[in-house]
């Protein structure tokens, strides 16, 4: 089934917002906003978690190209540790807003928890990755960001398997951590206590 293209009845500007890595125990989360034109189309964009690496990558060039605008941002570990998983990603959607390049008249968020910071509009929607095009764009976005820069930071330490896993807990990661310690880039509150179903 397609993505519905806006949720306003209005031809607002709606952007979508999404994050990647929030159950990782290695490396930042990354945040993504984008705006598409109101009626904008595309049967192939979907939630980036049920499309192949190539695929999103192909999806990444034309939702850059047909956006009206578009930001990728990442909090770091330390953030994270700082102020909670739930606060960071909800930061780094308030920053890839602030990073665009026209102001967005409505928001539509992923997931069910949201604290906006610029005064705009919003709305949440559970599962809407798979609901709202620009919200599916974000979570490619992020994605195909969030996996290059784990690839990258793999080459550092590759004996955590970054490269393969990008940072989340399969066994070989875990037996790593096990073996070598933490490296630099890993979230240190991650090994200290469950922080997925937090509160503001």
């Amino acid at each position: 089934m397609a993505l519905k293209s806006h949720f306003s009845e209005k031809p607002l500007l709606e952007c979508g917002c999404d994050e990647v890595g929030r159950g990782c125990l290695a490396g930042p989360v990354c945040a993504a906003a984008v705006i598409f034109p109101y009626d904008y189309v595309n049967a192939e964009i979907n939630d980036s978690k049920q499309l192949t690496a190539a695929k999103r990558e192909q999806l990444r060039q034309i939702i850059e190209r047909d956006a009206v605008a578009y930001a990728v941002v990442e909090i770091s570990e330390r953030k994270i540790d700082e102020i909670n998983i739930l606060n960071a990603s909800i930061l780094g959607m308030n920053e890839a807003v602030g990073k665009l390049s026209v102001k967005p008249e409505f928001l539509l968020i992923d997931g069910n928890k949201f604290k906006d910071q610029w005064q705009i509009p919003y709305q949440c929607v559970v599962k809407g990755d798979a609901t709202y095009l620009s919200i599916a764009a974000a979570s490619i976005l992020a994605k195909t960001y969030r996996d290059d820069l784990m690839v990258r930071l793999d080459a550092e330490y590759p004996m955590y398997d970054w490269k393969n896993n990008k940072g989340y807990p399969s066994p070989k990661h875990i037996a790593a951590v096990h073996q070598y310690g933490m490296s630099p880039y890993h979230r240190r509150s991650f090994h200290l206590k469950n922080q997925l179903s937090l509160e503001f």
